[in-house]
């Protein structure tokens, strides 16, 4: 069975950000960031995709370029305009899998970073689920739309001016309970109205 060097020996800390993902707020933009199938944790992480998918996914990439994994990775963060980003403890091993399947092999590239082609089996594997493929990807262009309309730049700042006017309000000296609970009703009220919008 052939092992690839983790990532983070190859590419410091930059694989490391990729690896705990970036945090967000509210929504795709926020809590698909992660590995696929992770259950809801620290960051509010939610299924992508299943192992099956990924691979679909990396052959896909790999058939269109050459690529080692961190490339990959870095690949599906931009089709999802930044809202999934699979962690190297992921990619990794689907690559393992992948060549063990004889669908890609390792190929010359520059430095040392382990880079993979695709091979002929991998490319009758690519067209025999040509459907399954194009889903996948239509999936990704999605979530870089939902991510392009939640994380704007009027949607930030709009959420940092009620993070301010909170901290501003609360966090004075002899706020009675009754203030914070008024605040909050005000806010549920708010997301009550844009859910109706």
């Amino acid at each position: 069975m052939r092992s690839f060097h983790h990532p983070h020996r190859h590419c410091g800390e930059e694989a490391q950000r990729h690896h705990f993902g970036r945090r967000g707020f509210g929504g795709p933009g926020h809590g698909w960031r992660g590995d696929p199938g992770e259950g809801r944790g620290g960051r509010g992480r939610r299924r992508v995709f299943d192992s099956g998918e990924l691979r679909l996914v990396l052959l896909k990439l790999i058939a269109d370029e050459p690529r080692h994994g961190y490339e990959l990775i870095r690949a599906i963060e931009e089709l999802t305009g930044g809202s999934y980003v699979p962690s190297p403890g992921m990619v990794y091993p689907t690559l393992t899998l992948l060549d063990e399947m004889g669908h890609i092999a390792e190929t010359k590239s520059e430095g040392s970073r382990k880079a993979f082609a695709i091979t002929p089996d991998g490319t009758v594997h690519l067209t025999e689920r040509k459907g399954e493929v194009d889903a996948l990807f239509a999936r990704l262009a999605e979530l870089a739309n939902v991510q392009e309309r939640t994380d704007s730049a009027p949607v930030r700042r709009a959420m940092g001016n009620l993070r301010e006017a909170l901290i501003n309000r609360l966090g004075r000296d002899g706020v009675q309970k009754q203030t914070v609970h008024d605040a909050v009703a005000i806010i549920d009220e708010a997301a009550q109205r844009i859910e109706r919008l």
